[in-house]
C-alpha cells in the first residue's frame, strides 16, 4: 500500500547535501531519466535553471536528504521525460512511490502558495513548521489535505461495491467521497452512502488510512453493516452498484497500491 517508508524522517528546514534526492515536478508530473528512472542530479537542476526558491525540504530517507520542487518550463534534455505518478505504479517500489507522492504534494503546495490568498503579498517559508506566512497580514498557509471516507458495506456474506462515474479504472470498488466542512468522518460515511446508493448503515469500524496524492487526499477506510434501504444510485456519481457474494464474479485482483484494493481483498471469499 502506498506509504512513506519507515526509514523516512520528515524535515521542515532545508539541509545542505552533496547528492540529494530531488523530486522535480511540472504539471503534476515527475522528471526522470528514461532508461533507468533516476531522479535528476544537481548538475541537471543547474542546467535547467531551477530556481532555488522553488525547492522545498521533504525529509531524510535513511541519511539521504530528499527535496521537492517545481519548474515552469516543460522542455527537458534528451534522455529525460515527465512521468505521471500513476504511470509509475509498476515501475517504482512502494518506498520510492510513497516518497514521490509526499514530494508531489509538498511541491504543489509550494507552487500554489507563493502569494497570500488573503492580500496577494509574497509568502515566506516558516522555519519551524511546514507552512508559509504572509509578511503583510500574517496569513498562514499549510499543505492542503482533503480527507475522504471509504466504506465497504457488509450484508450477510455479501459486500456492496460500486463503479464510480469518475473512476479512471472503471472497476467496482468500495464507496468513497470527500468530507464536507463541519462533518465528522462517521457523519460523512452515513451521508455519502445514502446520497450515492440510498442505503442506511450501522456498526462502522475503522479499517485503515492512506495518503493519496491525486492530488492531496487522505483516504480513511471503514467497514459497515447494512441497516436498511434498497439500492438507488445517484447517476451523477455512480454508474452501477451491486452486492458481491461468494457465488459472484468479483473484480480482478490488483496490486495493493491503494487502500481500496486492500479493503476489498480482506473481504474477498476464497476462490473469488
Amino acid at each position: 500500500m502506498l506509504h512513506t517508508p519507515p526509514t523516512f524522517t520528515p524535515l521542515m528546514a532545508p539541509q545542505s547535501h552533496p547528492d540529494p534526492l530531488t523530486f522535480l515536478f511540472h504539471g503534476g508530473r515527475l522528471l526522470l531519466r528514461e532508461h533507468d528512472l533516476a531522479l535528476p542530479d544537481a548538475a541537471l537542476l543547474e542546467r535547467l535553471g531551477v530556481d532555488p526558491a522553488h525547492i522545498q525540504p521533504v525529509g531524510l530517507l535513511g541519511e539521504r536528504y530528499c527535496q521537492a520542487g517545481w519548474i515552469e518550463r516543460e522542455e527537458v534534455p534528451e534522455g529525460y521525460a515527465w512521468r505521471s505518478l500513476r504511470s509509475l505504479f509498476a515501475d517504482f517500489d512502494e518506498a520510492m512511490l510513497g516518497l514521490a507522492g509526499r514530494a508531489a504534494q509538498i511541491a504543489e503546495w509550494a507552487r500554489t502558495h507563493r502569494f497570500c490568498g488573503a492580500c496577494a503579498h509574497p509568502m515566506t517559508r516558516v522555519a519551524h513548521e511546514r507552512s508559509f506566512k504572509c509578511g503583510n497580514c500574517g496569513h498562514l498557509a499549510y499543505p492542503r489535505i482533503s480527507p475522504a471516507m471509504m466504506v465497504l458495506i457488509r450484508k450477510g456474506d455479501s459486500v456492496l461495491m460500486a463503479m464510480h462515474v469518475a473512476s479512471p479504472a472503471k472497476r467496482f470498488t468500495p464507496l468513497a467521497g470527500f468530507l464536507e466542512a463541519g462533518e465528522s468522518i462517521e457523519e460523512a460515511v452515513h451521508r455519502e452512502v445514502y446520497e450515492e446508493v440510498g442505503l442506511q448503515v450501522t456498526n462502522l469500524r475503522y479499517f485503515a488510512s492512506q495518503s493519496w496524492p491525486f492530488p492531496h487526499s487522505l483516504m480513511i477506510a471503514f467497514t459497515a453493516d447494512y441497516a436498511g434501504g434498497e439500492i438507488r444510485v445517484d447517476p451523477t456519481e455512480i454508474a452501477e452498484a451491486r452486492w458481491f457474494g461468494p457465488n459472484d464474479e468479483w473484480p480482478e485482483r490488483v496490486p495493493h497500491i491503494s487502500v481500496s484494493s486492500v479493503l476489498v481483498d480482506a473481504h474477498r471469499p476464497p476462490g473469488c
